[in-house]
């Protein structure tokens, strides 16, 4: 879906195809602190940042009832990202599943919770996850990143199988959210860019895909879908603006300097090891009994996203 400009137009500063029509205002549009404050004050945000914004395939987030919003992870505003698709097609609100040490804290947990996100604790997962197939039942849209972590390769890392679980029992849709270009705001290892960067970002949601049951099978399909979705969008995009080899955005696939995902794999490996080694010490001074290797124990919860 290569871009041309002259099928696309300007939808709250967002650059969408032409044939998009948006739905009319959801309920959820009402909501106070996230509609009409949180989400719009974003957007403020980013045109202060100068960010060139694309968004295709915003027609496919449902207008109502419940679905699984399935998204890649490169960058560490990408749950702000991710939620423009849903917010330009009737405004609805994307609940995200998040770690429990961003409710922790003093400023951002009443936030939070005032929006509706979804606390994981991955040491007791089950209450989020049962938590989650309550709202998609609902009618909720609830994220997560399937590869439970930042990809330092900028490729789609193995996924959990957590949506899928989640899609299924809850009989919701999974819907495939690719974002390429927020690396190069905020990263893992990268310094932070939260000036003025001007730099552009592309966001492509996929068709809804539905589960057959089968977990293993249908996080295969999920895996499989994003990663062609994401190679089509990092051609396009490369097309629209160009590369620059070397790059520290751009993969090592395509001439970037970024790891490749073997190396990115073994650098998270190093990085949990270390986590785990340091929680466990801190468990060990006050007398407590260390939590295992940081996942949830029964191994039902899908993984939240890291900060």
């Amino acid at each position: 879906m290569a871009f041309d400009a002259f099928n696309y137009t300007k939808i709250r500063g967002f650059a969408v195809p032409k044939s998009f029509r948006p739905a009319p205002l959801t309920d959820e549009a009402k909501e106070v602190l996230y509609g009409r404050i949180t989400l719009p004050v974003a957007i403020a945000y980013m045109r202060f940042q100068g960010l060139d914004i694309t968004v295709d395939g915003a027609e496919h987030m449902p207008v109502d009832g419940g679905a699984m919003v399935a998204v890649n992870h490169t960058g560490y505003f990408d749950f702000v990202y991710a939620g423009i698709p849903a917010f330009l097609n009737g405004r609805r609100l994307i609940r995200f599943m998040a770690k429990k040490e961003i409710f922790d804290n003093k400023y951002a947990g009443p936030l939070m919770r005032a929006m509706k996100h979804i606390e994981v604790d991955r040491l007791a997962g089950r209450g989020a996850y049962e938590e989650a197939v309550r709202r998609l039942r609902a009618g909720a849209l609830v994220g997560i990143f399937p590869e439970a972590t930042i990809s330092r390769s900028f490729e789609i890392k193995e996924f959990k199988t957590g949506a899928a679980r989640l899609a299924d029992e809850a009989e919701v849709p999974l819907v495939p959210v690719t974002i390429f270009g927020s690396q190069r705001v905020w990263t893992k290892g990268r310094k932070k860019n939260l000036g003025r960067v001007n730099v552009p970002i592309w966001i492509r949601v996929g068709e809804p895909i539905r589960t057959t049951g089968d977990a293993a099978a249908d996080t295969a399909r999920l895996h499989d879908a994003m990663a062609e979705q994401l190679a089509a969008l990092r051609a396009d995009y490369i097309e629209r603006y160009g590369d620059e080899p070397g790059a520290y955005w751009l993969p090592a696939s395509l001439g970037g300097s970024a790891p490749t995902l073997e190396e990115a794999d073994e650098m998270d490996e190093k990085e949990r090891l270390e986590r785990i080694a340091k929680r466990d010490a801190k468990l060990a001074r006050e007398g407590k009994r260390p939590g295992g290797d940081g996942d949830a124990g029964d191994g039902t919860a899908p993984e939240p996203r890291e900060r």
